[in-house]
């Protein structure tokens, strides 16, 4: 029996500030041929409509084109020319968006994140965004995916009530750096990112 109840349609709110804390918390699983894996959401980023930081500020392509289409799909991107990125679209169709998960609690299938990962301890399993995309993997085959309705791709509810949730500036990218559009569960060991970013 799948001990993973997905989301339903009404469950995630549909603006972006909102979801990135909605999401923390929630389940990510991916199935595949090798098995399945999941982790806990407990570290994520928010960009914002006309946000400078965002892949849509600089209006719609064939690249971002997920976020702008209907919320909570999978934005799947490429970074440095080897690692992935999962976001999900944020806003109504039309208005680019998203929300970037940056790091999993791994929860289930971790010998395979470890083989695919080539590291052996859980907290450097899915902490950082491209690694959480190798240990579970999730590449651009996946961009445009419904996680609400996805069969190898979806959203599961909380296995537990979250912790307390903080927020930062976000990491990683120069404009509009300073937002506190970082969110991220305190205290908690696979969050992503310098200490010093994330107080408990």
């Amino acid at each position: 029996m799948n001990p993973y109840r997905r989301l339903r349609a009404g469950e995630l709110p549909e603006q972006t500030e909102p979801l990135a804390r909605a999401l923390l918390g929630c389940v990510l699983v991916r199935r595949s041929g090798e098995g399945v894996t999941a982790g806990r959401i407990v570290e994520t980023e928010a960009y914002l409509p006309k946000d400078p930081a965002c892949h849509a500020f600089s209006g719609k392509s064939a690249r971002n084109a997920t976020l702008f289409g209907p919320p909570h799909r999978a934005y799947v991107y490429q970074i440095y020319g080897t690692s992935f990125c999962f976001n999900l679209s944020s806003e109504s169709d039309g208005l680019g968006a998203g929300v970037l998960v940056r790091a999993l609690e791994p929860l289930e299938g971790l010998d395979l994140m470890r083989v695919r990962r080539g590291v052996e301890p859980s907290r450097e399993l899915c902490r950082g965004p491209g690694r959480l995309c190798r240990a579970l993997a999730i590449d651009r085959a996946l961009d445009g995916a419904d996680p609400l309705l996805h069969p190898d791709l979806w959203l599961a509810a909380p296995p537990r009530p979250v912790g307390r949730i903080r927020a930062s500036r976000r990491i990683g990218i120069r404009l509009a750096a300073h937002r506190r559009l970082r969110f991220y569960e305190a205290g908690n060991p696979h969050v992503s990112g310098p200490a010093r970013l994330s107080p408990p």
